[in-house]
């Protein structure tokens, strides 16, 4: 799908508040607010948006220790990777799996309280599956740059 500089004009301004009405997106582009409304109907209805969500304060629910941990598989047959894979989108802790090149195979991105919850998970979850050869975490100690907006 090409889009054309008002697309993405107003997919900048979703992603940076989505909960606007339609009439405020065309007052910033000096559009209709049909012309608004069907713009975006087309967007979600190619792909270009694919949902909506509610971005939550880690601090304010206890989930603010970030980890990265970095995943090699024993094996990298067809049935160890999806079976990994399967495993892993069960863990309510991981919000993000990779599948990467290099040393490693995968990156997770969990959040947990703090250390002894992340040690539990290792310990209780994350080793208890038996694709697993080894692992490497680091740990986010301050973020710089956070966004969940893709430039346009």
């Amino acid at each position: 799908m090409v889009l054309d500089k008002i697309d993405k004009a107003l997919l900048s301004l979703l992603q940076a508040d989505c909960k606007k009405t339609t009439k405020e997106y065309a007052t910033s582009l000096n559009l209709s607010t049909t012309a608004i409304y069907e713009r975006i109907k087309r967007l979600e209805r190619e792909g270009v948006i694919t949902k909506y969500v509610a971005l939550v304060d880690k601090k304010k629910i206890d989930r603010d220790f970030t980890v990265l941990c970095q995943v090699k598989l024993l094996q990298h047959t067809k049935e160890n990777i999806l079976r990994f894979e399967r495993q892993i989108l069960q863990l309510e802790e991981i919000s993000e799996c990779h599948h990467i090149s290099g040393d490693y195979d995968y990156i997770l991105t969990l959040n947990v309280s703090d250390m002894e919850a992340y040690r539990e998970f290792m310990v209780n979850k994350l080793t208890a599956i038996d694709q697993i050869g080894s692992t490497q975490s680091s740990f986010i100690i301050n973020s710089v740059k956070k966004s969940t907006a893709v430039f346009i």
